[in-house]
């Protein structure tokens, strides 16, 4: 049983708001309290906080997406739209991209950056919840979601919607912070996340708290092999995840039979 089972067995009304126990119908307005906070500057701190790194992760999940042209691409939390305008080239005009979002905040600037780009053509917005997806069944061919699954209150039901809207054979491909593989890269990471990082958003996004938030809920986040068993429950097959920067970053992969 995984960590997030486990919680919701025996706390079934509260979860985790990075080390905070609220309840689990207030997880949602903190979370998009956190970015609403952060969204104006959310790209530039991935830069800063990453050293340009995530745009390697982002393009390693686009290679391992194999998404063709004409296919229908959902990515889930796709905030400011990095990964929707890579997936609108692929697809191309007889394809369509739909970047989702529960936080408004983050699609607006999303959209704007999308437009900025000329890459809005066959890009729909919507916002929503990835608990309950609004597609109708085997509907997609890919979805993605970067750096989202641990803001979910209820990752197992999540999980559950996207396996449900996914065509058979289609793809699921979850990036996201793990757990470093070796024990002094993640002493050094935990120096990093808990002492620079707050301080950075402090500095660039006037947001101490919010950045402290998002160091935490990475380390209340399944681990490799947890978030593998879930999606596993979830209905995936052949599911298998890939280490980046010694697990401080993985991408699980799952397919829909």
């Amino acid at each position: 049983m995984s960590d997030n089972q486990q919680d919701a067995v025996e706390n079934p009304d509260t979860t985790h708001f990075g080390y905070r126990e609220v309840p689990r119908a207030d997880k949602e307005k903190l979370v998009r309290g956190v970015f609403d906070s952060v969204a104006s500057r959310y790209d530039l701190m991935n830069d800063l906080m990453s050293a340009g790194i995530h745009r390697l992760w982002k393009r390693f999940t686009l290679e391992l997406s194999a998404v063709r042209s004409g296919q229908t691409v959902l990515d889930i939390a796709g905030g400011t739209g990095d990964l929707a305008a890579k997936f609108s080239r692929l697809v191309g005009p007889k394809g369509q991209v739909i970047l989702a979002d529960i936080n408004d905040s983050m699609l607006k600037v999303g959209r704007d950056r999308l437009m900025d780009k000329g890459a809005s053509g066959n890009i729909q917005t919507v916002q929503c919840d990835a608990q309950s997806l609004p597609f109708p069944d085997n509907s997609i061919d890919c979805i993605t979601i970067a750096f989202g699954l641990r803001n979910v209150t209820d990752k197992d039901k999540a999980l559950r919607s996207m396996e449900r809207i996914l065509k058979p054979g289609g793809r699921l491909l979850v990036l996201e912070f793990s757990k470093p593989t070796n024990a002094l890269l993640e002493n050094a990471y935990d120096l990093y996340s808990f002492r620079i990082l707050p301080l950075m958003g402090k500095l660039v996004a006037n947001d101490e708290e919010s950045y402290r938030y998002l160091a935490e809920s990475i380390r209340k986040h399944p681990d490799q092999e947890t978030l593998l068993e879930m999606m596993e429950d979830a209905g995936f097959v052949s599911c298998d995840y890939h280490n980046m920067t010694g697990g401080i970053v993985a991408v699980h992969k799952g397919i829909k039979a």
